[in-house]
C-alpha cells in the first residue's frame, strides 16, 4: 500500500469538503486508507435509468486506486462508466446514549469517494485488480486457489476509481448533552461499543476428507475485525 507521505490532502474540491460538523473531518490520507482497509463492503451510488441506485459490493484498494468488479451484465457497473459515481464505506463503532432523544448518536468512521470510474481492459491490470479485491477480504487466499479462467475474465467487468476526491468523517467519544440535561440528571448516558468478530470456519459439506482449514483462514478467524 502507498504511504500517505507526499500525497495530496483530502477535500481538494468543493463537493468533497465538509460543510457540516467540520470538526469530524479528517484530511490526512492515512485516515482514508484506514477506513477503506478496515471495511469489507462499500455502497456504490450511480444513476441508472435516470434514477439513483445504491448497490452494496466488495472492493479492494491499492494505493490511491479503488477497484470494483462484477458481471459484464450488471447494469449498475455499466452505468458507472457513463457519469460520476459515489462510493461510501461506513464502520459503526458504538451507539451513543444521551440524556435527550435528540442527542443520541453513533460513533463511526466513514469515507465517501466521488469520481469517474474507468474500465480496465489490459489483462494483467484486470488480474492485478481482482487479486487486490480478493486479498482485501480474504488475505492470503489468492495464491492458493485457482486463478480466473479466460471465460471468467471475459464475463467480468473490472473498474478502477481514483481516490483523489474523497472525504472522511469520524465521531468518537461520549454524548454531547445540553448543560441543563446534565444538571437535571436521573438518566443514564454513555456509549455501547460495537465489535464485529470472526466466528470459527465452517468447512464446505462437499469437501473431501483430510483437507484442513488453511492457515490464512485460521489466522483471520482468530482476529477481531
Amino acid at each position: 500500500m502507498t504511504s500517505s507521505i507526499n500525497r495530496p490532502p483530502l477535500s481538494p474540491t468543493p463537493r468533497s469538503t465538509l460543510t457540516r460538523m467540520k470538526e469530524r473531518a479528517r484530511t490526512d490520507r492515512a485516515d482514508l486508507d484506514a477506513v477503506l482497509d478496515a471495511g469489507l463492503v462499500c455502497h456504490l451510488g450511480v444513476a441508472l435509468g435516470g434514477t439513483p441506485v445504491v448497490i452494496p459490493t466488495i472492493y479492494g484498494r491499492d494505493g490511491d486506486t479503488l477497484y470494483l468488479h462484477g458481471s459484464t451484465g450488471a447494469g449498475s457497473l455499466r452505468a458507472a462508466l457513463h457519469g460520476d459515481i459515489s462510493i461510501a464505506v461506513t464502520l459503526v463503532d458504538g451507539l451513543v446514549y444521551a440524556r435527550s432523544a435528540m442527542h443520541f448518536s453513533m460513533n463511526y468512521r466513514s469515507a465517501v469517494v466521488r469520481g469517474r470510474a474507468v474500465e480496465l481492459t489490459d489483462l494483467d491490470d484486470r488480474r492485478r485488480a481482482l487479486r487486490t479485491i480478493v486479498e482485501h477480504s480474504a488475505p492470503g487466499a489468492w495464491d492458493r486457489v485457482r486463478s480466473p479462467s479466460k471465460k471468467e475474465l471475459a464475463a467480468t467487468i473490472v473498474l478502477a476509481l481514483d481516490l483523489t476526491e474523497a472525504s472522511v468523517k469520524i465521531r468518537a467519544g461520549g454524548p454531547k448533552d445540553d448543560a441543563e440535561d446534565i444538571e437535571t440528571g436521573g438518566v443514564w448516558a454513555g456509549v455501547l461499543p460495537i465489535r464485529q468478530v470472526w466466528a470459527a470456519p465452517e468447512s464446505s459439506p462437499d469437501l473431501e476428507p483430510g483437507i484442513e482449514v488453511p492457515r490464512d483462514v485460521l489466522d483471520r478467524s482468530n482476529t477481531e475485525h
